[in-house]
């Protein structure tokens, strides 16, 4: 048998291999570094932290910033609060000029409805108007209807009316010359508020008739006017007002069933009015 020699092969792959390789092995290091490095890091921080947390000043402090950074977090995600406090909406509430028609009386109710529907305004304010009425009314020694009965002659139930020589508000009070009586509401804005407006326009009234001995003269005093146009034409105007407010009364006092056997009261009965106190 021929001898067959067996000739060793070099392998021809091994220097690219290790050239290959080399970068790797280089690259491997450099992670190897790094990882080593950030423990480093991160041990180092995770001691601080820990030393920190045991002083008590440190901790207060993160816990302040902590505590602050989830409190602007929450209130970014709450939702958006309203620009009137609390305080100030019972605030806004208490000045407000309205009141329940519920709360009223029968025939305060049928007024506060008559009237709203004829100068069509609200129901609550002028049911806030017709209850101060009442209650103004019996200490001023006036009837509530001619209290009201000015005002609509007057202003239609406009509180921030404008008339000559000064006259303003509900009432139309000439406010300069009532200052006295504007003082303890507030002053002469308060000429704008209709309560206040009503409760002094009331006071006036009441001083015109007793001056003028008669509803029918203080009336004429209260608009101050003599010729002879105007006291034809003013008194009728406020004392027809009332009748008509209080044949609205008359009816809710009454009931449906015996609104027609009531007699309108007529413009020399109601020019009679009740004697000032």
């Amino acid at each position: 048998m021929p001898e067959t020699t067996h000739t060793p092969q070099r392998p021809a792959a091994e220097p690219q291999l290790r050239q290959a390789t080399l970068p790797g092995l280089l690259a491997r290091a450099v992670v190897a570094v790094s990882h080593h490095s950030l423990a480093v890091v991160g041990l180092a921080i995770a001691a601080a932290l820990i030393l920190g947390w045991s002083q008590p000043a440190f901790r207060t402090v993160i816990e302040a910033h902590t505590l602050g950074w989830l409190q602007e977090r929450q209130d970014a995600r709450a939702e958006p609060r309203p620009a009137v406090a609390p305080g100030e909406t019972l605030e806004a509430l208490a000045r407000a000029t309205a009141t329940e028609p519920s709360s009223l009386t029968g025939e305060q109710a049928a007024v506060a409805e008559w009237l709203a529907k004829r100068y069509r305004i609200a129901l609550e304010p002028v049911s806030r108007l017709v209850l101060e009425a009442w209650s103004i009314g019996p200490r001023a020694g006036l009837e509530p209807t001619l209290i009201l009965a000015v005002a609509a002659v007057e202003s239609a139930f406009n509180p921030f009316a404008q008339g000559s020589g000064g006259a303003k508000g509900l009432m139309q009070v000439v406010a300069h010359a009532h200052l006295e009586k504007f003082e303890p509401l507030g002053g002469l804005r308060a000429a704008f508020d209709p309560v206040s407006n009503l409760r002094v326009g009331a006071l006036v009234l009441k001083e015109s008739i007793a001056e003028a001995g008669s509803v029918e003269g203080g009336l004429l005093a209260y608009m101050g006017a003599y010729s002879t146009s105007q006291q034809t034409s003013y008194p009728q105007r406020v004392l027809g007002e009332q009748s008509q407010l209080q044949q609205a009364a008359q009816k809710a006092q009454k009931g449906p069933g015996q609104a027609e056997a009531g007699k309108p009261q007529t413009l020399a009965q109601a020019s009679k009015g009740a004697p000032i106190h």
